[in-house]
């Protein structure tokens, strides 16, 4: 069945929109295809019939593909913001009468999301096998009024009143390397500096990107190459004590503690598979930060 272009009505279709973002993302009507799963043309007249009912111009053609008009990338946000309420009723959807079912999306930084959370996931899993966990890993903040995430597991205290916010305690960041790397000297840091590390201010006093031998703004690499003994960085206290080989350094010096929360929107307070998920992160992290050393 092909699909027919309505132009003449008012109420523009979501699928319009969401060709929109596809084109955005990969830059042409064919990758935009490829990620639909739907075909270029279909594309194409997703794209025409929406410029016809904005009365404007969204893409524009180059040797490079196609280029965004202001128009486009000023709906982008607007567009994603549907992308994720779409998603969020699906989710919503698929665990309707089924208890603790369903999908549940989680945010989480690298390196939480990589060092920690795996095992408080799996034993929720275990008590609940109908849930689905999707993991969405990165240092930028998901947006949980936008929906980008079910819960998210952030490093500073949340400041909407939408959200329901559990602090779980701080987690502590030390310099530390490895034990064969200690009669050696290098430092281990960003390439550039974060929100958190402006933010941090005194503490980060003379741990300027000037002075690192090692340079990445993934926190995962720098944990690596800690662990590699490439040299002295800044670790989490409590993944440092899970390994035998990693010593602190000036811990009296150098110690940055981190609040830690575990929020999610108010309107999922009723969901039994956002509920479930919520609490086995609270408790299990707070479990974590409980097995740091006290310098």
């Amino acid at each position: 069945m092909h699909d027919q272009v309505d132009t003449m009505n008012p109420s523009i279709a979501w699928e319009y929109y969401r060709s929109l973002l596809a084109v955005l993302k990969h830059g042409s009507l064919s990758g935009a295809a490829r990620a639909l799963a739907i075909t270029q043309p279909t594309v194409g007249r997703h794209i025409a019939a929406l410029e016809q009912a904005l009365g404007a111009t969204l893409f524009t053609r180059s040797q490079l593909g196609l280029l965004p008009t202001e128009v486009a990338l000023a709906l982008r946000p607007h567009a994603e913001t549907m992308e994720h309420t779409a998603a969020l009723m699906e989710r919503a959807a698929s665990s309707q009468g089924q208890g603790v079912a369903g999908v549940v999306r989680i945010a989480a930084s690298e390196v939480v999301g990589v060092e920690v959370l795996p095992p408080i996931l799996a034993r929720l899993r275990e008590r609940y096998p109908g849930l689905i966990i999707e993991l969405v890993l990165s240092n930028k903040v998901q947006d949980l009024l936008r929906r980008e995430a079910d819960i998210a597991v952030r490093m500073l205290r949340p400041r909407q009143e939408q959200l329901v916010a559990r602090k779980v305690g701080e987690i502590e960041l030390g310099l530390h390397a490895h034990a064969d790397y200690l009669a050696r000297h290098a430092v281990i840091g960003y390439d550039e500096a974060s929100p958190f590390v402006r933010n941090a201010g005194a503490a980060f006093q003379g741990f300027t990107r000037e002075n690192f031998a090692w340079r990445s703004d993934s926190d995962l690499a720098q944990l690596a190459w800690i662990r590699a003994g490439a040299g002295i960085g800044v670790c989490q206290a409590g993944l440092a004590v899970r390994d035998p080989a990693l010593r602190r350094v000036l811990p009296q010096a150098f110690s940055l503690p981190m609040e830690t929360w575990v929020t999610m929107h108010e309107d999922l307070r009723g969901s039994l598979r956002c509920r479930a998920t919520f609490d086995a992160l609270a408790e299990g992290l707070q479990a974590y930060v409980a097995t740091q050393p006290l310098t």
